[in-house]
């Protein structure tokens, strides 16, 4: 039986709308405009030169039930050569789960480098661990288990860690990110970077009041929009927002 022109154009759309659904869904890491477009970045530019330790620790996590939390492929490159140009050497992540993140900040710090990395579970992070550990860099890792506001804020009782930040990463509880960027901006230097993670939310910061948005992204929604606004009206950073992974803003602390 032939196929008609009209039933191939046909085919054609409804392949083209399942890519845009597939495309649309939540916890999607790009907000390209095709899956197509985002995997031909990952498979020119990104996956040929990740790191083996990087590769390891990306599919381990993929088989975790909590996987749409890590960062994406793009963005751990990203970073990775953005720490290098700034030379950081001591910095701190917000938000560590599986440590994927950390291991592209951990790979491109210095030897004698350090990162005060923070989250509310262990579990997560030494599940990662013997990867980090394997690539020879866990040395450069302080892991602290628990909420990152009481220690942010006993730092800032410190004036010896005033400033003393190279790089600051976010990707933890969206309802807290204007607390924490309260206290970041004291403990970065100037002329230091912070990086959040998630502010573009999917693209849910767009979304029509009405729109179906699942029950979390709805309700972080609020706090993601908050913090774009409060970033673009503070005096004492220069910002850029990027669409990388699911939308990451830089701020250079200039006062």
């Amino acid at each position: 039986m032939e196929t008609t022109s009209a039933e191939v154009q046909k085919n054609g759309e409804q392949k083209q709308q399942e890519q845009v659904t597939k495309h649309g869904q939540v916890g999607h890491k790009s907000l390209l405009q095709s899956d197509a477009l985002y995997q031909y970045i990952l498979e020119t530019s990104v996956y040929p030169r990740e790191p083996a330790s990087m590769k390891e620790l990306r599919e381990l996590t993929a088989n975790h039930p909590w996987n749409l939390m890590t960062t994406s492929a793009d963005e751990g490159q990203f970073l990775n050569m953005l720490l290098k140009l700034i030379n950081a050497k001591n910095t701190m992540e917000i938000g560590v789960y599986t440590g994927y993140s950390l291991l592209a900040t951990a790979l491109a710090l210095p030897d004698d480098g350090k990162i005060l990395a923070m989250d509310i579970n262990r579990e997560n992070y030494e599940l990662g661990l013997p990867v980090i550990q394997k690539a020879g860099v866990a040395h450069k890792i302080d892991f602290r288990e628990g909420p990152a506001l009481p220690v942010l804020d006993e730092m800032i009782q410190d004036e010896k860690t005033h400033g003393s930040f190279d790089f600051v990463f976010v990707d933890a509880d969206k309802d807290n990110y204007i607390n924490y960027h309260k206290r970041i901006i004291e403990l970065v230097k100037v002329g230091g970077l912070i990086g959040y993670d998630n502010t573009l939310w999917n693209g849910s910061v767009v979304a029509p009041p009405d729109a179906p948005l699942r029950k979390y992204v709805r309700y972080y929604r609020d706090f993601v929009l908050e913090l774009n606004k409060a970033l673009a009206a503070d005096p004492r950073i220069e910002i850029c927002q990027l669409p990388v992974g699911d939308g990451i803003t830089l701020c250079r602390r200039v006062v």
